[in-house]
């Protein structure tokens, strides 16, 4: 009994001088999850634009996200293109076609460009909130298509292991708009020497197996 006791002393010891250390806890990003594809293939998917792009003054990409409009839209370009090329098996409503579709009611439909989706970024979100639940599911109810998928921010950071390189961090989220819930979640990252080549090589990172 005193052997037992004894050691449970011990080990409340280490764990208390454990808890006091003053080495920092490394944190390790989660890994990147696929494009969920597979079960996509075969439907109309709706993509929604990019709202949210910022970079941290330390790596002096000012002039590259202004104007602001221009760099979202440069965002959507890339997205846009390497969705088409990398993973055809889906039909993809792009942008658009979703601000076309919008525009068949305007005052009922909400402009897709103006809309809140910048916060479904927020880690842990499990449920879309409304309005913007009941302004996706309007509008896809137009546009077509049960799920949509949301380029949620694109963020640069400066790079690992104190490089030159900037980090492009895209959080992009699926949703199925008729319940709001959110099926899949993933932040994709790649560094580059430039805003554009890191979101083009964070990208590739959603689909393993090509070049």
């Amino acid at each position: 009994m005193a052997q037992r006791l004894s050691a449970v002393l011990v080990a409340l010891v280490l764990g208390t001088a454990g808890c006091g250390s003053s080495q920092p806890a490394v944190t390790v990003p989660a890994p990147t999850s696929p494009l969920p594809t597979g079960g996509l293939a075969g439907q109309q998917v709706t993509v929604y634009p990019m709202t949210l792009v910022v970079a941290v003054e330390t790596l002096g990409w000012s002039d590259e996200m202004s104007p602001r409009r221009e760099a979202l839209d440069r965002a959507d370009s890339i997205i846009r293109a390497l969705l088409l090329e990398r993973s055809p098996e889906v039909t993809w409503i792009l942008p658009a076609q979703l601000l076309r579709a919008s525009r068949r009611a305007p005052g009922m439909l909400a402009d897709p460009y103006r809309m809140g989706t910048a916060l479904l970024r927020t880690p842990g979100l499990s449920q879309v909130p409304d309005p913007l639940r009941s302004q996706m599911r309007t509008l896809n109810g137009v546009a077509g298509g049960r799920f949509a998928l949301v380029p949620a921010s694109l963020v640069f950071v400066e790079g690992p292991d104190s490089t030159d390189l900037g980090e492009a961090q895209l959080t992009l989220v699926l949703t199925d708009v008729r319940t709001g819930r959110l099926v899949w979640r993933t932040v994709a990252r790649a560094a580059a020497t430039d805003p554009w080549t890191a979101l083009r090589e964070a990208f590739k990172r959603l689909t393993p197996g090509l070049p």
